[in-house]
């Protein structure tokens, strides 16, 4: 006897794209280029159905699920279904934001006019700007002034398909602010319906009078106060920002291996081969890091490295674009098999909430495929997060998130470049409607 009831249904759509069957964790090289899907097919749409427990129950052509539906649930089960219809629409699994910082104070758009004007990243960063004034900015803000401001841009990333955002915490420096940062995002995970996903970068810069090895001490004095004082703040993964002038390969190293002591049960990520060859994908293999971001530099050696150890490539188009950074070597790390993820790094200094706009710089700038694309914000997205046995795809079994399109082709999604949110019926979480 089942258990579970049917709840929703998205039903008659032209296009329901799976991505795959078989449970995959990831997708690399050639596999990331092939998308599975069932398409409209003599004049019979494709249905999908939603448990009341939030998981997939059936993906099917309408007739079949119609037929499956009754012999199972009765002739009048539809009555209390919460039926949508999906006439003339694609529907594609929820797109996944694995990196960005979307908790902070301040403004730093004079930031923008002056690279434009020929400044660097890390002249600007010295001069007392970038990642230092936001610090300061947010140090200064309420916890209840940082809360509204990041209900307001989850609901913006949600309008444009985000159905899981990693937040990553870095604009304090400090263990108050940090706190401050981790409260934040517990709070709001139990004010908005798409999942939260808490990573501590109290290692995003080095404290203004302090060396880079005293900061090293002070953001794991920091990690060990929050895991004696504040053992109920959920950490899921642990970031540094591995760079010339912040923290180097060996200091990336003690930090990153003190937060796997102190929370075993997390993972471990940080910012690589942003602006300067740091070696990254041999400091990854050495402490088993589950992914790195950015990657502009990331050495041929390295690639061969991540690729083995199927370490995720997290890829931040808009970053690349808009800070006119070096391109990351892409296309040959797909090549070699590297897992590459799609993330917009939404950040003071980078104002993108559109995954599909970093999907279509990454496909215009970066040289990636629409196929490619959308398995680096879904399934591959879900691996980077540790969440593909529930995410990523559309499989029975899994949890459903997903975004019905108002296009019978989910490719206009990335063609249309910035036409996100009116490309976007409904969202979907756990077979839940909430747009």
């Amino acid at each position: 006897m089942m258990t579970t009831k049917p709840k929703t249904a998205i039903v008659n759509c032209e296009q329901i794209v799976t991505i795959c069957s078989n449970h995959q964790q990831f997708l690399a090289g050639k596999k990331q280029d092939i998308i599975e899907s069932i398409e409209r097919r003599n004049q019979i749409g494709v249905s999908i159905v939603f448990a009341d427990d939030g998981r997939i129950m059936a993906i099917d052509y309408h007739d079949r699920i119609d037929n499956w539906l009754c012999q199972n649930y009765g002739d009048n089960c539809w009555q209390t279904i919460d039926t949508i219809d999906g006439n003339g629409c694609s529907l594609i699994p929820g797109l996944i934001d694995s990196h960005s910082h979307p908790i902070w104070a301040g403004d730093r758009i004079d930031e923008f006019d002056r690279k434009l004007r020929g400044e660097t990243y890390m002249q600007i960063h010295e001069s007392g700007g970038g990642i230092n004034y936001t610090v300061r900015e947010t140090k200064r803000a309420t916890e209840s002034e940082l809360l509204q401001s990041f209900l307001q841009r989850i609901n913006h990333m949600i309008s444009c398909g985000t159905t899981i955002l990693e937040c990553k915490t870095g604009y304090g420096l400090d263990y108050e602010c940090e706190r401050k940062m981790l409260r934040v995002i517990q709070q709001a995970s139990t004010m908005s319906p798409i999942q939260l996903v808490p990573t501590f970068l109290g290692a995003h810069s080095i404290p203004s009078g302090m060396t880079a090895d005293q900061g090293v001490e002070h953001v794991c004095t920091m990690m060990e106060q929050l895991s004696r004082k504040e053992p109920e703040l959920k950490i899921e993964f642990f970031d540094v920002f591995c760079e010339t002038g912040v923290y180097n390969h060996k200091q990336t190293e003690q930090i990153l291996r003190r937060a796997k002591e102190l929370y075993p049960k997390s993972y471990l990520t940080f910012h690589g081969d942003e602006l300067s060859d740091q070696d990254s994908g041999r400091l990854a293999a050495k402490i088993s890091a589950h992914s790195i971001s950015h990657l502009e530099y990331l050495n041929t050696d390295g690639i061969e490295v991540m690729a083995n150890r199927n370490i995720a490539a997290i890829i931040n188009p808009t970053t690349c674009y808009l800070l006119k950074l070096r391109k990351p070597p892409v296309r040959e790390m797909i090549a070699n098999g590297v897992p590459i993820v799609i993330a917009t790094d939404y950040n003071p200094n980078a104002l993108c909430y559109s995954l599909p706009m970093a999907m279509n710089l990454a496909t215009i700038h970066l040289g990636m495929t629409l196929n490619e694309s959308l398995i680096a914000t879904t399934l591959n997205a879900a691996y980077a997060l540790n969440r593909s046995n529930d995410y990523g795809s559309l499989e029975i079994g899994k949890l459903g998130n997903c975004l019905l399109l108002n296009c019978s082709d989910w490719r206009h999604l990335i063609a249309e470049f910035g036409h996100t949110s009116s490309l976007i019926r409904n969202v979907i979480i756990n077979g839940k409607r909430i747009q």
